[in-house]
This record gives structure tokens, C-alpha cells and sequence, in this order.
């Protein structure tokens, strides 16, 4: 060793574990997509493309969820005058869907098609 620099190349992945990452060491900008981005959607929700997901409906509208894994937290803002459809297993634990106005629907995955939904109304 001629010095104690780290040479990135010479670390393998298998060599870096979690006890190796110090508490607090991940910053915003090292989260992947699935926490940082808002992203249109059609009618599938992707847990693992975006954190937030918007859709202004057009006509009544039947949604999915895919890549989804126990405690993912999702945010959907969801407008239009329409009847939106959740996967089965959805469960609206808090609010209603107003049409009228801009919903804020949180979707939390409890367990494998176990989902909680609550939805909140722009004033």
C-alpha cells in the first residue's frame, strides 16, 4: 500500500453490505426513480416507475398495479368526472372520490393484494 486512497475499481459489489454504509449516508439524489419521479399513467400503476402517478380520466377507468412490494407507499392525484376502478384487494379506508375536483389517493400495500387506499380532496 502506498497510500490509503480507496480505489474504486478494486472493490467488488459483493464486498459492499449494508453494515458497510454509514447511518444516514444515502442522500435524495441516490434514491431510485420509483421515489423521486411523478410520472402520467394510463391505467397501470407501476410501483416501481414513479412516486407520485397523475391521470385526469376521460371516461370511467379501470386500474392495475404492478411490481408492487409490502409497505410501498404511492401517491395518485386523479381528476375527472368519472368512476375510477381499483384492483381487487383495494380497500378505501378514508374519504371518497369527488370528480369535481383534483383526489389525492394514497395507496399503501399491506400484504400481497392487500391494498389501503385513502383519498383526500382539493379544497
Amino acid at each position: 500500500i502506498v497510500d490509503d486512497k480507496v480505489i474504486t475499481s478494486k472493490i467488488l459489489d459483493l464486498n459492499v453490505t449494508t453494515d458497510k454504509v454509514a447511518n444516514d449516508a444515502i442522500t435524495y439524489d441516490k434514491l431510485g426513480v420509483e421515489f423521486t419521479t411523478t410520472g402520467a399513467v394510463t391505467t397501470a400503476l407501476n410501483f416501481t416507475a414513479n412516486q407520485v402517478f397523475t391521470k385526469t380520466m376521460t371516461a370511467d377507468t379501470t386500474f392495475t398495479y404492478s411490481n408492487v412490494g409490502i409497505g410501498m407507499v404511492k401517491d395518485f392525484i386523479l381528476t375527472g368526472a368519472f368512476v375510477p376502478t381499483f384492483p381487487s384487494g383495494t380497500k378505501t379506508v378514508a374519504g371518497t372520490y369527488d370528480g369535481s375536483v383534483s383526489n389525492l389517493i394514497q395507496i399503501v400495500a399491506i400484504a400481497s393484494g392487500d391494498y389501503w387506499m385513502s383519498i383526500s380532496k382539493a379544497q
